[in-house]
């Protein structure tokens, strides 16, 4: 009788403790779910920052605020008017079929969806193609950070040998010799003078009116409670917190505009790459890449500069792991030993378990909102 009734306290104990973890469990989740949609991102759980992140300056994840432009390119609609033209006018590369819309499809959120481009003779770059959707909030431009804004940006591919292939006088030039073009320019400049310095701000004020629409997460932390599911405020905690992703991809624009090196660099492959080191000749900079915003990230897949990751669970996986695979000595040789990449040290092993991984993932899903509609312009 006594064991009967030893044994019936500790069912009942059990039971009891299960159903109390699971309250408490779904308690949590009310909980951040109210906490993160009540409106007042000062109230949120303090995000789980890395010794090396500058608290500072540090700016959490939120909605995106109104795109500003520059003094030495106001916002005008003509100029964007000829800005979008440009954008899709093939007549830039000396192929006369290659145009800024090949790799930034507006269909396929502005890049192409492929691992790699396709540009002159059909040659295959050497990244992937990051979508122009907010690149108004990039302080840098391309993975390595080579140009300094978009106007800078936008001479890039038409010179550029594996892109558009053309010289930027004779890409003047053309533009210069089509008639339709002229009364564009006067619209956005006030006269019908053409030259690679105005080509160059209209395409950027077009780039700068590309943005994501209010995604479900923007909805959902303004005061919309319902915007999320419980699995996706999960994520959205676990990002800021145990996923330790708010540590590169924070701020409104989910990216901190810097270079990490996150061990990609594909030492001794064909597919190598030391990233911003090719533009600073930093030893520092080998194998660092611009950290890019990962809004409207569940569209613009394959992932990372080499476009590898065919998926999100890919990604997540590979962070999970910390990316603990060691440089081999076969790739080392004479004068290697100096340009061996350092990983930061921000990376870690996660110990993130499957649930957890899955509602990473559907929080990332949110950031991405309605692909809209974009007007292919009529080409002069």
């Amino acid at each position: 009788m006594k064991t009967k009734l030893i044994l019936i306290l500790v069912i009942t104990w059990f039971v009891y403790s299960c159903k109390e973890e699971s309250q408490a469990n779904y308690t949590d989740i009310i909980y951040l779910k109210t906490i993160y949609s009540n409106g007042d991102a000062s109230k949120w759980p303090k995000p789980h920052l890395d010794s090396l992140v500058d608290k500072n300056s540090f700016v959490d994840i939120g909605s995106l605020p109104k795109v500003s432009y520059p003094e030495t390119n106001p916002y005008s609609k003509e100029k964007a008017k000829l800005g979008k033209t440009l954008f899709f006018d093939p007549r830039l590369s000396v192929s006369g079929q290659i145009a800024c819309a090949s790799c930034h499809n507006p269909e396929l959120a502005w890049t192409d969806n492929s691992t790699r481009s396709f540009g002159h003779n059909r040659q295959t770059g050497g990244r992937n193609s990051m979508t122009i959707l907010n690149s108004a909030f990039a302080h840098t431009l391309f993975w390595d950070g080579r140009a300094s804004s978009l106007e800078d940006q936008a001479r890039f591919p038409i010179g550029d040998p594996l892109e558009m292939n053309e010289q930027l006088n004779i890409a003047v030039d053309k533009i210069a010799e089509i008639e339709g073009y002229k009364p564009l320019f006067e619209s956005a400049f006030g006269n019908d003078s053409i030259s690679l310095q105005r080509i160059q701000k209209a395409i950027a004020t077009f780039e700068r009116t590309v943005n994501s629409y209010k995604t479900r997460f923007d909805k959902f932390i303004e005061g919309d409670s319902t915007k999320l599911t419980n699995q996706e405020v999960l994520g959205l905690h676990l990002f800021r917190t145990k996923a330790r992703c708010i540590n590169c991809h924070n701020t409104p624009y989910f990216s901190d505009n810097q270079f990490h090196n996150d061990g990609q660099t594909l030492f001794g492959t064909k597919d190598e790459d030391f990233g911003r080191y090719n533009i600073t000749k930093n030893v520092d900079d080998i194998g660092k890449f611009r950290t890019p915003t990962i809004r409207e990230v569940g569209r613009t897949g394959p992932w990372m500069h080499h476009g590898h990751f065919p998926s999100l669970l890919d990604v997540v996986e590979f962070y999970n792991l910390g990316n603990p695979s060691p440089i081999q000595k076969k790739y080392l040789g004479v004068g290697r030993d100096s340009l061996i990449p350092k990983t930061s040290p921000i990376l870690k092993r996660l110990n993130l378990d499957k649930n957890e991984q899955e509602a990473l993932i559907a929080f990332m899903e949110t950031l991405s909102s309605s692909k809209g509609r974009t007007l292919i312009p009529k080409l002069p």
